[in-house]
């Protein structure tokens, strides 16, 4: 293939043609969201077209000078996928995934990460989803029994067999959705820095609390400290570091990945998260993390796409500003925290006494953070409007990663897994409805504050990607 005049842009490769002009139905992924495992290579024969499986490359080792082999299935046909054509024109479905409560990270959810409530933190996601409403347990379908010797279908085209086309200019970046979340962040890292500084030099003294500020504002490089990033992947997220069948798994559909993008493999640290959920993330400056289901039951183009989603997450600088905003704004929201909780105990206390010493006391309170925000609403608003606007900054990088994957070639497989998830958010409310439940949808404020677009949103930014009429 011929090098591309700019060598840090990466080319815009062309979708596989569809054997038809409908858009992609979702792949009926084993485990609870199915009703069946797909018939993979050897089973039998179902509707829907077959993708072809081609046989992964084999990379060298810096050991021995022979690459491992990986499992492919270059004998046999891909999953069959569904025939039913999934409806452009539904409503938003909101997807059911779970991640870690961690700082920072960038999800899914892409990531397409995937969950339960948000945690209160900035940060891309995971991977692919978004927090969904809750769903009982028994809306679910029965979780269907898949043979654990049965690999995922290895349907990706390996078209770089790990060369790369080019190698792109930044390896890590920041566009405009990490410059605002910094920006963002801002006010709360300045109440942070005036909360340590207040209280390092008034306990430790001018010289020894100007070297405790500076040692708290220089521990922000840890960031990009790739042994700090895993002790923190792995103590904090319960990441772990792949065992040689998922790296044999994982590693050729991550280096056909990076190619396309023109990106290092080893720039990332790749990890695996213990979880039966579809879901990856991008931690830090330098972790992939993936959920064992991901790896292990999804076809290899599915996976691919979902890897190139989290990339996104790291080229775009999302996963870096996100945990370095974070933790520049953690005292500033611990102060808080003990605030609230020292208010509700003071209310607490006074109601023992009398509902009149309770009502002077709310009342003494609302006039102290009035005064508090007259005197200093610079930093009162911005503080008040944060929260909203991270979730703004975190849908947009949740599109922008999204954007990535699919001009790496990977926009129909980015779309499969979407429909997935809201064929299963689907299948919960058909079940609600039949015993005659309704589920909960989110309101406006959870909308707002949420850090994912619903899955309407992202299969419509891909139609151009896809070639699809609306």
């Amino acid at each position: 293939m011929s090098q591309p005049s700019d060598p840090s842009v990466p080319p815009r490769y062309p979708e596989p043609s569809h054997p038809d002009a409908v858009t992609p139905a979702p792949p009926a992924y084993p485990g609870p969201a199915a009703a069946a495992p797909p018939p993979y290579p050897g089973g039998p024969a179902s509707l829907g077209p077959q993708y072809p499986a081609s046989p992964g490359p084999a990379y060298p080792s810096a050991a021995t000078g022979a690459g491992p082999a990986y499992p492919t299935t270059a004998a046999g046909p891909g999953p069959a996928y569904p025939t039913a054509p999934a409806s452009p024109q539904q409503g938003p479905a909101h997807p059911t995934t779970s991640a870690p409560p961690y700082p920072g990270g960038a999800h899914a959810q892409p990531g397409p990460h995937t969950h339960a409530a948000p945690p209160p933190y900035p940060g891309p996601g995971h991977e692919t989803g978004q927090p969904g409403p809750a769903v009982p347990p028994e809306a679910h379908a029965p979780e269907t029994a898949v043979p654990a010797s049965e690999p995922a279908p290895d349907d990706l085209d390996y078209r770089h067999r790990g060369a790369r086309l080019h190698v792109s200019e930044h390896q890590r970046g920041a566009d405009a959705t990490a410059v605002g979340r910094l920006a963002v962040q801002l006010p709360g890292a300045l109440v942070s820095l005036a909360l340590v500084g207040s209280i390092a030099l008034g306990m430790l003294g001018n010289v020894v609390g100007t070297l405790v500020v500076l040692a708290w504002v220089a521990s922000g490089l840890l960031v990009f400290h790739r042994p700090t990033e895993l002790a923190f992947a792995r103590y904090v997220l319960k990441l772990r570091l792949p065992n040689q069948q998922e790296r044999a798994r994982l590693e050729p559909i991550w280096h056909e990945v990076t190619a396309r993008a023109g990106i290092e493999p080893g720039t990332y640290e790749l990890m695996v998260e213990n979880s039966d959920e579809l879901n990856a993330v991008a931690v830090a400056g330098h972790v992939v993390g993936v959920t064992t289901y991901s790896l292990d039951k999804i076809p290899s183009s599915n996976l691919a796409a979902v890897l190139a989603h989290e990339l996104g997450h790291h080229t775009g600088g999302h996963a870096w500003a996100g945990l370095l905003g974070y933790w520049y704004s953690l005292p500033g929201r611990i102060a808080w925290a003990v605030t609230r909780g020292l208010a509700r105990f003071a209310i607490a206390v006074a109601g023992v006494f009398s509902m009149a010493a309770t009502g002077f006391l709310i009342l003494f309170m609302a006039l102290a953070a009035v005064a508090a925000f007259l005197a200093a609403w610079y930093i009162a608003v911005p503080l008040v409007l944060a929260p909203y606007l991270l979730a703004y900054a975190g849908r947009r990088g949740e599109l922008r990663a999204d954007q990535q994957a699919a001009e790496l070639g990977f926009a129909r497989q980015l779309a499969e897994v979407l429909y997935h998830f809201q064929t299963e958010e689907d299948t919960a409310k058909a079940a609600l409805a039949a015993r005659g439940e309704q589920l909960k949808e989110p309101g406006t404020l959870d909308r707002l504050l949420s850090s994912h677009p619903d899955h309407h949103t992202r299969l419509d930014a891909l139609q151009p990607y896809l070639g699809l009429h609306r």
